[in-house]
């Protein structure tokens, strides 16, 4: 063996140590190691950085020198500002970085920016070219196809724990049938909104039959799943005496709804996550005027948890308030029948609204909304986002009923389901993972670190083939980056089993576990 090939095999001998890798990975030690490349005069900062976790100054010299100038600096850029620094509407200096995980924090700051070009803003985003220069930008991936347990990409097969086709319904044959139908019979689109010319009898029948499932009043079905709670909570959240309690870990789209909401003067209060107590706390401060709309997901899309609505409802009870439940992690996973979160403690009766989307077990795009006639009567007639988008095309609503329909024509679906997530949170757990409190299909396995999670998810796709989604800040708080994983019925032991061995793998070459 000649010397080079021994460096080499001893290189790989030492990077694949566990220690090695927990290093490397580690979110300061990059950093740290930024700055000593830099510029010797920065190694102080790097043993700071390691002592104590500071945040570690510019990379880019020039940004401090401008950081201490008063008056902007022109090279001759379109963006009017040197070294990706630009001021924000307020007159503050806001930087560009490029260093991969202070550039994902610095979306706040960037969206401040003003001026006279509204593309300013973006011009300084550095986050995206960065992780594509590391090779480690896990986003708006392209799949070939994505065939249910497992998916295609670039040309490779890879075992699919990506996704929230939870019962495996996006190829059956039924439902693609009812897509392809809708198709011949009604064409593609009714290319209006529900308002005017988009209704048609196939929402009405879809909606009596959700509402009959559900034992509601009344079912409403919306163009996409993100439009019901934009709609639902800007529609009720009307004046400022509204205050929308919610859990602060809600969803994107909940939050938009809400924000919606306060242009119009309501207020938002936010309760600790999953917390009753919190929550009763929040309440009882409310003035007597005001009138609260709790809100929550039934299942969180990220940790998998399930809402404690045994807990919750009695609280907004107690108080007078109202409860909206987001179901779309729910629907086809938890409660009898895969009713949902409401079902599954036996409280069906007491959430005044539940909503959901047709895009995880439904196979669909689309969504719904289910409660008292009077409460959807009034959504359906104040909310834009309902009032002036287009309606939802007739194949996606055949094919979400169609699969409404096999989720309880074939029960098997949901066993296997809850057989499958049972078995990979165990199996996880055995190996020393952190998966925190999930209970669904939705399994977070925590890692902590930014770096360190995009590390290992680029290892997992690109040398064991198995597709994950890598949530680090500021998708999630800072310290909760996380490898989320989601199971279907559809997946085989043998997809279960690869995955496990892959994950064990990784999670040892990086020091995860033991």
């Amino acid at each position: 063996m000649s010397l080079k090939d021994k460096v080499i095999r001893q290189g790989k001998r030492v990077t694949s140590n566990p220690a090695m890798m927990r290093f490397i990975s580690d979110d300061r030690v990059m950093k740290a190691a930024e700055g000593v490349m830099d510029a010797r005069g920065r190694f102080a900062a790097a043993w700071d950085i390691l002592k104590n976790g500071h945040a570690l100054p510019n990379v880019d010299p020039a940004l401090d020198e401008l950081a201490s100038d008063s008056k902007p600096q022109t090279n001759g850029h379109r963006n009017g500002h040197k070294n990706g620094s630009a001021r924000a509407s307020g007159g503050e200096l806001v930087k560009g970085s490029s260093d991969l995980g202070e550039s994902m924090k610095e979306r706040a700051s960037l969206a401040s920016i003003g001026g006279r070009d509204v593309f300013e803003k973006a011009y300084k985003f550095t986050a995206a070219d960065n992780a594509r220069k590391m090779g480690m930008y896990p986003f708006f991936r392209a799949l070939d196809f994505n065939d249910g347990p497992e998916a295609e990409i670039d040309g490779k097969r890879v075992v699919m724990f990506g996704s929230n086709n939870y019962l495996g319904l996006t190829t059956h044959p039924k439902v693609r049938e009812a897509a392809s139908a809708a198709i011949d019979r009604f064409g593609t689109s009714m290319t209006g909104s529900r308002l005017v010319n988009g209704s048609m009898k196939l929402h009405e029948e879809f909606e009596e039959k959700l509402a009959a499932w559900f034992g509601t009043e009344a079912a409403l079905v919306f163009t996409t799943g993100y439009q019901v709670n934009i709609a639902t909570l800007s529609a009720l959240l009307s004046n400022k005496s509204s205050v929308a309690v919610i859990d602060r870990n809600v969803h994107a789209s909940l939050y938009d709804g809400v924000r919606l909401g306060q242009a119009a003067g309501a207020r938002m209060v936010r309760y600790r996550h999953n917390d009753a107590a919190s929550l009763d706390n929040h309440l009882s401060k409310l003035g007597d005027a005001e009138g609260a709309l709790v809100v929550t997901d039934g299942v969180f899309s990220a940790e998998g948890e399930i809402a404690h609505l045994d807990q919750i409802v009695p609280v907004v009870k107690k108080h007078g308030a109202r409860l909206f439940v987001d179901d779309a992690h729910a629907l086809g996973v938890i409660g009898p029948g895969g009713r949902g979160t409401a079902a599954h403690f036996g409280l069906m009766d007491q959430v005044d609204l539940v909503g959901g989307t047709f895009s995880k077990s439904l196979a669909s795009i689309g969504g719904w909304l289910v409660g008292e006639r009077k409460v959807l009567d009034y959504v359906r007639h104040f909310a834009p986002s309902f009032m002036f988008a287009a309606s939802a095309a007739p194949p996606s609503v055949a094919a979400a009923m169609a699969a409404f329909d096999v989720m309880q024509e074939e029960p098997w679906r949901i066993d296997k389901l809850r057989e499958n997530f049972t078995y990979m949170k165990t199996e996880l757990e055995k190996m020393g993972f952190e998966l925190g409190k999930t209970e669904t299909a939705v399994i977070p396995i925590y890692i902590r670190q930014d770096l360190r999670t995009l590390m290992m998810w680029r290892d997992l796709l690109e040398e064991h083939q198995i597709y994950t989604n890598p949530f680090i800040s500021p998708g999630v708080p800072p310290k909760h980056a996380m490898l989320r994983t989601s199971y279907m019925a559809t997946h085989e032991r043998h997809h279960l089993d690869r995955g496990l061995e892959a994950f064990r793998s990784v999670g040892k070459k990086y020091g995860v576990i033991p």
